[in-house]
């Protein structure tokens, strides 16, 4: 249930900074060229939070949980170690590429490389953010969760409420800062709730950090061609049309993400599962969790899916504006994502679990470069739309290929997850009625 909370207030939150920040960058006459700066400079720093999650997080999770008596605060060093060595590299990159990043995106000089610079100090608080987190997840203990990314987002989105409401003049550098400082205080609040789990040892293992490196670098990979997989057409509106394009692509993007929500949450309670029955070997039953995961975000998504294709242009008007007009057909193309990122998330899942990172790996490379290309061609075509089309393309090629290798390791058939579906509905009904019914006779008594 924390896991749920956490993904849907991270999205409300982002979501609702995303809409306040529209009302603050957004001007009268429709330039939202500073917007797409705040749109360009997000996408850029998520690939660094994923990076993070990608070489630490399963890895460290999937040992921890496995630890034999001893273990524990070996295995906590060792990710620590990786960690601090990831963060230097990160802020190096930083340094190195936000003049440059700079000259590319923000030719009329909004501050996305000083926001890059200021970046480099929240980079160095998500070493204990990140690190903490992973070794209360190993522990089954969602509390710490939860809670950060509640403070870290929440904060953030009140302070951009007040800049809205009270009419404050910020810069975009300055809302870098302020990240930055919500970033210390979540970090705070996990270490109160981490410290029973924060045992540590004196000592660096070699062999467990190799260990941990190895198993983590395909899934660091995996991440990073994910990030670009799904994040490449909006940099490449960017750059090859203008960072207004950035902002209105981004609109339907942010509505279309509320799909990952059901999905990242129920995948991150499946990867335990998952691993422990990869330690028994049995197939069937890994196949049966995955159809039946499958089928239980399709229950949740298919609905929205429909709803948001029928009601597409009065969603936009309402939350976007009429200004953003041209975020309507985007948005009905880019909500077929949620139909096929269940299964890419929870194909990751489940061979990342079974000690198969490499597939997964080679997988999300393929479908980064499949993408990158169909994006080049149709934004140079169709322009913001064609972003859309590109990357609706690219899933619908690698949902063939990853339901051939599934099938063929485990013998899974993908239409079985559809089949579960009704199933999920009839289960729902029940429960309402049980509630009303109790909810009746607690009346009448």
């Amino acid at each position: 249930m924390l896991t749920i909370l956490e993904r849907g207030s991270v999205f409300v939150f982002g979501f609702g900074g995303f809409y306040l920040l529209t009302r603050a960058f957004t001007t009268e006459e429709g330039d939202a060229n500073e917007l797409g700066i705040w749109v360009i400079f997000y996408t850029i720093t998520s690939f660094m939070e994923v990076a993070r999650s990608g070489l630490l997080q399963n890895a460290l999770v999937k040992y921890l949980a496995e630890a034999k008596d001893g273990e524990y605060p070996i295995i906590n060093t060792a990710s620590l170690t990786i960690n601090l060595i990831l963060t230097g590299v990160f802020v190096l990159l930083l340094m190195s590429l936000a003049y440059p990043a700079g000259q590319l995106w923000d030719e009329q000089t909004y501050g996305l490389s000083g926001m890059l610079y200021v970046y480099c100090i929240t980079v160095i608080l998500m070493i204990p953010f990140h690190q903490f987190n992973f070794i209360q997840m190993a522990n089954l203990d969602f509390r710490g969760v939860f809670w950060s990314n509640f403070t870290r987002q929440g904060l953030f989105f009140f302070y951009i409420l007040s800049v809205v409401l009270f009419d404050w003049e910020v810069t975009l550098v300055y809302l870098a800062i302020v990240q930055a400082i919500c970033t210390l205080f979540a970090v705070l609040v996990n270490t109160i709730l981490a410290w029973p789990y924060l045992r540590f040892s004196k000592n660096i293992d070699r062999e467990q950090m190799k260990r941990l490196f190895n198993f983590g670098r395909f899934v660091f990979g995996t991440n990073i061609s994910t990030m670009v997989y799904k994040r490449i057409d909006t940099l490449m509106l960017g750059s090859l049309l203008m960072p207004a394009s950035a902002a209105i692509y981004e609109w339907a993007i942010k509505i279309t993400n509320l799909t990952e929500v059901p999905t990242f949450s129920i995948a991150s309670i499946v990867f335990p599962q998952a691993a422990r029955i990869s330690q028994t070997n049995d197939k069937k039953e890994l196949k049966v969790l995955y159809e039946k995961s499958v089928g239980a975000i399709l229950a949740l998504i298919i609905p929205f899916v429909i709803i948001v294709c029928v009601f597409a242009e009065w969603i936009i008007n309402i939350l976007a504006g009429e200004s953003f007009s041209e975020t309507i057909r985007v948005l009905q193309m880019t909500i077929f994502f949620g139909c096929f990122i269940p299964f890419a998330v929870l194909f990751g899942t489940i061979l990342d679990a079974m000690g198969k990172p490499k597939i997964n790996f080679y997988f999300t490379i393929g479908g980064s470069v499949i993408n990158i290309i169909s994006n080049y061609i149709f934004i140079t075509n169709f322009g913001v739309i064609g972003a859309a089309i590109g990357t609706l393309t690219s899933y619908i090629v690698t949902f063939i290929a990853m339901q051939y290798v599934l099938n063929t390791i485990l013998g899974i058939r993908a239409y079985r997850a559809f089949i579960y579906v009704p199933g999920f509905y009839k289960q729902g009904l029940s429960l309402a009625r049980n509630f009303l019914d109790k909810k009746k006779v607690a009346s009448e008594t």
